[in-house]
């Protein structure tokens, strides 16, 4: 088989894909109490004919299920990519059929594989790479916002491209299972990323994803689903057999069941 047949874009099965965006939406739904986008958040993808990188924090484990989730529901009819630690793609070879491709970190060989494969992705104008920008997992409250060397260099290989900031975190509210909150900020065309040298170009994608994720912890902070739409519900209450048992009560007593912890917190 040829270099070129092994690239995530020839390996990539939309029945796979399918397959398992339904396996992660039951999987967060389970283990969730929701998705949910902030109200100013939306994506902005601009005019067809622009291939997107939407690059992020990387607060936690769930940021690939958040990537999977959040592109079929607010971007649909977009293929998307993902770069992945190849040691650790290793562990998880079904992902190469859906659009996940292994990067060899910490060596100018894995630099290079990823600057070629990324352009291959985005020279498609139907295509998006989604990325944590930092390259590693860091907090959402560290800053700076650390922004990984192969994302400055992206907007002079995809002159057309758009880059969108995108903030994902995962507090915990009133209910035992943490809330998923999402936010795009922004776009920046390629072209004016182009325009700045490197150190600039990163300064630029490093303020516009940090403002983004301060606006998100502002609405996190509120701790009010008022200010999100939802993406995906997941479940409430304690679960087990104490929730069994109340809602056994509420039915004998003929009274609506309502597994929240604090039903005055809102869905």
């Amino acid at each position: 088989m040829t270099a070129a047949a092994e690239g995530p874009v020839e390996l990539f099965s939309p029945a796979r894909f399918g397959f398992f965006r339904f396996i992660f939406g039951r999987f967060a739904a389970k283990h969730l109490r929701a998705i949910r986008l902030a109200a100013w958040g939306a994506p902005q993808p601009g005019p067809p004919g622009s291939p997107l990188v939407i690059y992020a924090n990387h607060p936690s484990w769930w940021d690939g299920v958040a990537f999977m989730i959040l592109s079929t529901e607010l971007l649909p009819g977009r293929r998307m990519f993902i770069p992945m630690d190849a040691e650790a793609l290793a562990r998880y070879g079904f992902m190469r059929r859906i659009g996940v491709f292994g990067v060899e970190a910490h060596s100018a060989r894995g630099a290079v594989g990823f600057l070629r494969t990324a352009q291959a992705v985005l020279s498609d104008p139907g295509h998006m790479l989604w990325m944590n920008a930092p390259g590693r997992f860091c907090d959402v409250r560290e800053r700076p916002v650390p922004i990984a060397p192969g994302l400055v260099r992206l907007a002079e290989l995809a002159p057309n491209a758009r880059f969108l900031p995108l903030a994902i975190e995962y507090p915990f509210w009133t209910e035992r299972s943490a809330e998923m909150l999402a936010g795009f900020g922004p776009p920046i065309e390629a072209a004016t990323l182009a325009g700045l040298d490197r150190p600039q170009r990163a300064a630029a994608l490093a303020r516009a994803l940090e403002g983004t994720m301060d606006r998100l912890a502002g609405d996190a902070i509120a701790r009010d689903p008022d200010r999100f739409r939802p993406v995906l519900r997941g479940q409430n209450g304690m679960g087990g057999i104490y929730q069994g048992w109340r809602r056994a009560r509420a039915i004998l007593r003929g009274e609506e069941f309502d597994p929240r912890h604090d039903p005055r917190a809102g869905e």
